[in-house]
């Protein structure tokens, strides 16, 4: 069996150097087959495959269209690996990348209902209620922005399950519903300009708009892929 394909849903109307840089680490350090674009594919981008969406919805509908267009393409490896376009690669990995996941999702929730309400946490919320209901009390989180290996009849079976939900946090039910397991890391996601909360040990990294542009995070990411990967063009 071959390495992976990547998945990425990219959102209409973006530049998104973001992306650039991440197909720029995925390159080097993430073994893969093919990388399939779902949605919008940027005019700079070079042999990779695309999975045109309609992105009529709220960003979290958009994104599970984008998932399950991928799982229903006969093209795309049984296995992929689900990625954002704010995730980086920072060092190698290996063929079979590990699950991860971010702890019980009652943690997770505790940290978002102390800071914010809104979508995603009452989407956090309804996603553990739907998985209680399945057998799943205590489930754990999978929202880490890092790449995550995905089965497609597993995913389109989470998808099916929430389809009721406006706002389903699918990596979580798809993890658990699969009972996938995983090791427990803490979020890579750098959402400041200040050089902290990374290393040059961290393995992952992933940004905000505006840590990537004007913060020190971003530098580092910048520095680290200087140079133009097979996925875009040499113009830069």
């Amino acid at each position: 069996m071959g390495a992976p394909d990547i998945v990425v849903p990219v959102r209409e109307g973006a530049v998104n150097e973001q992306l650039r840089f991440a197909l720029r680490s995925w390159a080097a350090h993430l073994p893969h087959g093919r990388v399939w674009v779902v949605g919008h594919l940027p005019a700079w981008t070079v042999d990779v495959r695309h999975i045109q969406t309609r992105q009529t919805g709220t960003k979290y509908q958009n994104t599970t269209t984008a998932v399950r267009a991928a799982c229903e393409h006969p093209e795309v490896s049984e296995t992929f690996l689900l990625a954002n376009d704010d995730m980086f690669v920072m060092y190698p990995q290996p063929v079979g990348i590990p699950v991860l996941h971010r702890g019980p999702v009652r943690k997770v929730e505790a940290y978002y209902a102390a800071r914010a309400q809104g979508k995603y946490l009452r989407g956090l919320q309804t996603t553990r209620d739907l998985l209680a209901e399945r057998g799943h009390p205590d489930p754990l989180s999978y929202e880490l922005h890092v790449p995550m290996p995905v089965v497609k009849r597993g995913m389109l079976y989470a998808l099916d399950v929430g389809r009721h939900l406006d706002v389903v946090h699918k990596r979580t039910l798809y993890g658990n519903l699969a009972q996938l397991g995983g090791e427990e890391i803490p979020d890579v996601k750098i959402m400041h300009r200040a050089p902290r909360g990374y290393g040059p040990t961290s393995p992952f990294l992933s940004t905000m708009p505006d840590s990537f542009a004007a913060g020190h995070v971003g530098q580092y990411i910048r520095r680290s892929f200087p140079q133009a990967c097979r996925y875009e063009t040499r113009r830069r």
